[in-house]
């Protein structure tokens, strides 16, 4: 019975670190080559790719970092984006950085750091 790719993959993918590890070096001493730079790379590249895949954002936090030369063309588009009264406004402003939108959609995050930016604000999408 000849074993398949498939099966071969699935043996490997239920070991773990340490197992995958001493596997390399027992391939290599029967093989006669060197895995280091693909097996760093795989290493490297996995948990990227997995991190990347688990952290698709769909929630985003709009961060006023500095108000800029035009302070008060900030606080007016400050007040416009978060429907605060003059004085919360220039607080805000005032105390960069803060936390101007949390939990948004990525379109409303892009929005707001369009309008502060041509106001001359510093902001930060997280």
């Amino acid at each position: 019975m000849a074993v398949t790719k498939e099966e071969v993959v699935e043996f490997i993918s239920s070991m773990t670190v340490l197992e995958l590890s001493e596997f390399i070096k027992e391939l290599e001493e029967k093989f006669g080559v060197s895995a280091a730079a693909p097996a760093a790379a795989m290493m490297v590249a996995a948990p990227a790719a997995a991190a990347e895949a688990a952290e698709e954002k769909t929630e985003f936090d709009v961060i006023l970092k500095e108000a800029g030369a035009n302070k008060i063309g900030v606080i007016k588009v400050v007040r416009a984006l978060t429907s605060l009264g003059l004085k919360e406004a220039k607080e805000k402003v005032d105390g960069c950085p803060s936390t101007l939108k949390e939990g948004v959609s990525k379109e409303e995050a892009e929005d707001a750091k369009k309008q502060l930016t041509e106001a001359g604000a510093v902001v930060e999408v997280k």
